[in-house]
């Protein structure tokens, strides 16, 4: 019998062997690998069924940006850890939202929380692969991802985003979990969130975006960092046009439109990443010192992670017109102003309205050198600065307090000697600027108007450091600046700063109420519930209304005609202070009109070191350089804000007591070398009063008298007539 023929083989067909015959090896071990796949994918569906029976974990706290807004309501700055700003899916234009879906997720709106069909293709190649795991996620996974779990890359990880994501579909509807999803995902440049990115990309909110801007953010989210324009032009016009053809395919937009976009440069509508930036330091108006009080102020309150992610919206006082001229005044390219980066000395100045908001601040010419604030004293992270004699507006504070008159006249001898007046109870010389000779007896106007040391020396002598202590604190001093009750602190030695001398001479600006001084007015949350303050509003009454008009009136004539002439002719009546310390190591002028207050500080930031011979100045004095500066902000400021022009209240009469000098065991006169001589004492009868008429802003020399009789008439005194001469 013939053998029977097999049949031909088909060429390129495989011979079948015999393991792969029915029963063969190739053929179980095929069934059993099929068996364990089914077994496999059933237990992972029980396990995603029972996971997504189980309740969503705690959703991770996503930190956002908290804004800080001047008093003209602009940013002025931002502090974060991630720069984040939530937003309604109602503010996010359609062609975003359609741009994001279309190249994220084009089935989100259709279909479930999972796409089997690309989780069994990402399986396969990722059991094919070299073990980097594939994607696959839908929106829905990828907000869970960003909102409950970490970015660890293991198939732990994406079974329980799965089954989470079953969860969240469940609980969440589709514009609450894209919301999420948009608020939450980073698209580079530190941006968290979309309309951080939109600011961070192209300078504007995300309800301005168009077609351009939002094909290029949905081109980033895969690749945040390497596709930035700035970085990788090439790269992100490669994935801006695979966002247009998917919006394309999806019938959202047409090819012209697509063409148009491709056609612009990137240069048109994204900004550079500096642009976006907004780093502390980099500002043109030394705002920053204002800036840095202001987060240290709501550190102490709020805590750091509640101020650099809790999304506050804060409201603080400055101005930024008066801000950048008095950047311009103390550091600008005027002749006066002054530059430390030159070897010059330094110079701060505070601002400060009748309630207490400050409303300038400048307390260096670069933060990006020099952090330290010298407004601030202490709390600026330097030291506080002799006051000088700006710290006798606060003797004769205390003296109209009492009810004494500033018509009182004292001996105003070169020098005078108190016996234990020193901080260590030894004996206090104290001489006059320069040993400066000056009439036998001056009143305590035309003294203040002079700065005459020896004559407040005797004040001091008479009405007590302790009561000069108590007066200075409740002008808003710092009782541990003060270092006892010495009478030599009646000469400025104690350490102060910008910011509490400016509050102190604004409590005469309004009429002897003192307001402490205030950065921030107003603290909200990011849906705008109020919190408190972080420093709360704080008033009292520290002189009566007729004692601070005769302050106001003895402090005009330092600016009329005393030491700090060169303040005045700003367009408004000015009352002020001048302030030397010895050597010249500290000098100030501090002023106001009356809605304004001004203090203004020149010394060296590294200490205290002698400013002499500067700028043909033998020494800097507080009615040089201080005074000139002070001058050229109010000047500008007092243009552009007539508000803060005016007129002090007049002064109808003086108090009625006539303080007398100190008794000679208090205060001794020196006149030659060696000797001494006492001045007899005087007493005061209750009641005897000089009265005196005073019209607003003008200038007497007020008569020689320790009369304790009353006078019966009153004087009239007018306006100065002839030109004042200017001082040092």
């Amino acid at each position: 019998m013939a053998p029977r023929a097999r049949p031909p083989v088909r060429s390129g067909a495989p011979r079948r062997g015999r393991d792969q015959r029915p029963g063969g090896r190739l053929w179980r071990w095929r069934r059993w690998l099929f068996g364990v796949v089914l077994l496999g994918a059933a237990a992972t569906a029980s396990g995603l069924y029972l996971l997504s029976r189980v309740p969503l974990p705690t959703a991770r706290v996503l930190q956002q940006t908290t804004f800080v807004y001047d008093s003209s309501g602009h940013v002025l700055a931002t502090f974060s850890e991630q720069n984040r700003v939530n937003v309604s899916l109602k503010q996010v234009p359609p062609i975003v939202v359609d741009a994001v879906v279309s190249t994220e997720d084009r089935h989100f709106f259709t279909e479930g929380a999972l796409n089997p069909v690309s989780i069994v293709r990402a399986f396969l190649s990722d059991v094919r692969g070299s073990g980097n795991l594939q994607g696959a996620s839908t929106i829905t996974q990828q907000y869970v991802k960003q909102t409950y779990l970490t970015s660890q890359r293991t198939i732990t990880r994406k079974l329980k985003e799965a089954a989470l994501a079953i969860r969240v579909s469940r609980s969440e509807s589709k514009d609450e979990i894209l919301q999420g999803y948009l608020n939450t995902i980073y698209w580079g440049r530190g941006a968290y969130g979309i309309e951080a990115a939109s600011q961070a990309y192209f300078g504007q909110s995300v309800g301005q975006l168009g077609l351009p801007e939002a094909s290029l953010l949905a081109g980033l989210i895969r690749e945040p960092e390497l596709a930035d324009p700035a970085r990788n032009p090439s790269l992100a016009r490669l994935n801006q046009t695979d966002t247009l053809k998917a919006l394309i395919r999806d019938r959202k937009i047409t090819e012209a439109q697509a063409a148009a976009v491709e056609a612009t440069p990137f240069s048109k509508y994204v900004i550079s990443p500096s642009a976006s930036s907004g780093a502390v330091g980099t500002s043109s108006n030394g705002d920053d010192y204002f800036i840095s009080a202001v987060r240290e102020e709501l550190y102490a309150k709020y805590g750091q992670q509640m101020v650099d992610g809790g999304g506050l919206r804060v409201t603080t006082t400055l101005d930024p017109t008066m801000q950048a001229e008095a950047y311009d005044a103390m550091y600008g390219d005027n002749a006066d102003s002054l530059d430390p980066a030159a070897g010059e000395p330094s110079g701060a100045l505070v601002s400060i309205d009748d309630s207490g908001e400050v409303k300038a601040l400048v307390g260096g010419q670069n933060y990006a050198t020099s952090t330290v604030d010298l407004a601030l004293g202490t709390a600026g992270g330097g030291s506080g600065r002799q006051a000088g004699s700006t710290f006798k507006a606060f003797m004769l504070a205390e003296l109209l307090k009492e009810g004494y008159s500033p018509l009182s006249v004292f001996p105003a001898p070169p020098e005078v000697v108190l016996p234990h007046g020193d901080a260590n109870g030894s004996p206090w010389k104290v001489t006059n600027f320069e040993h400066e000779s000056t009439a036998p007896e001056m009143s305590l106007v035309d003294a203040t108007a002079d700065s005459i040391n020896t004559v407040y020396a005797q004040v001091v002598a008479r009405i007590g450091a302790a009561n000069l202590d108590t007066m200075a604190e409740a002008l808003g001093i710092n009782p541990s600046e003060l270092s006892g009750a010495y009478p030599s602190q009646v000469l400025g030695t104690a350490d102060v700063s910008p910011l509490e001398m400016a509050a102190a001479y604004a409590t005469f600006a309004d009429g002897g109420i003192y307001h402490a001084p205030l950065l921030i007015t107003g603290v909200t949350t990011s849906d705008g519930t109020a919190l408190p303050l972080p420093v709360q509003p704080q008033t009292r009454v520290v002189l009566t209304p007729s004692a601070d008009s005769q302050e106001t009136y003895v402090l005009q004539q330092v600016v009329l005609h005393g030491t700090g002439t060169a303040a005045g002719n700003v367009g408004s009546p000015v009352a002020g202070k001048t302030g030397t310390t010895d050597g010249s190591t500290d000098a100030w002028f501090i002023g106001y009109t009356p809605n304004l207050t001004t203090a203004v500080w020149m010394g060296y930031a590294s200490g205290s070191r002698p400013m002499v011979d500067f700028r043909g100045l033998r020494s800097v004095q507080g009615g040089t350089i201080p005074a000139e500066l002070w001058h050229n902000f109010m000047a500008a400021v007092l243009d552009s804000f007539p508000q803060y022009q005016g007129q002090f209240k007049p002064v109808y009469s003086f108090n009625d007591l006539t303080l007398t000098p100190p008794p000679p065991s208090v205060v001794q006169f020196p006149l030659g070398l060696g000797t001494t001589t006492t001045v007899p004492t005087t007493t005061t009868t209750a009641g005897s009063t000089t009265t005196t008429t005073v019209h607003p802003g003008s200038s007497t020399t007020v008569p020689k008298t320790t009369s304790t009789t009353k006078p019966t008439t009153s004087t009239t005194v007018s306006p100065p007539t002839t030109t004042p001469v200017k001082k040092p």
